[in-house]
């Protein structure tokens, strides 16, 4: 994934989510490539809500809707499980991230020091139907 970015980002995923949210995460794989993928899960707090952690698209296979598609499965998965709304985050550098979510429905709000000082997010919440 660090390649994929350009920079270390494998941090942000850490094996926990992979083995206890396997079953709401997403691959796409192209022969022996692995294309595209999601980690995302439902709420355990919040009972309507569905939370995409990270998701990635290998550059060999961008720009043909796989991310868009990855998403819409996702929604899917929500709204099945009784989930009427999907949030997420991003750094305000991501401006790529930022603007894929907008044309995806997503409302974005800035969010100061939403980690902590220093740690400004952009919020994405969308409403799933």
């Amino acid at each position: 994934m660090d390649d994929w970015w350009g920079r270390e980002v494998h941090g942000a995923l850490p094996r926990l989510f992979l083995d206890h949210f396997h079953r709401t995460s997403l691959v796409t794989e192209n022969g022996d490539d692995l294309a595209g993928f999601l980690v995302g899960f439902m709420s355990p707090s919040i009972p309507d809500t569905a939370y995409i952690h990270f998701a990635g698209v290998n550059p060999a296979f961008r720009g043909v809707g796989l991310a868009r598609r990855l998403y819409e499965t996702f929604f899917a998965l929500a709204w099945a499980d009784g989930r009427n709304t999907v949030h997420a985050l991003t750094s305000p550098q991501n401006t790529s991230s930022v603007a894929f979510h907008r044309s995806m429905g997503f409302t974005v709000t800035p969010a100061s020091a939403h980690d902590g000082p220093g740690k400004d997010k952009v919020l994405f919440h969308r409403a799933i139907t």
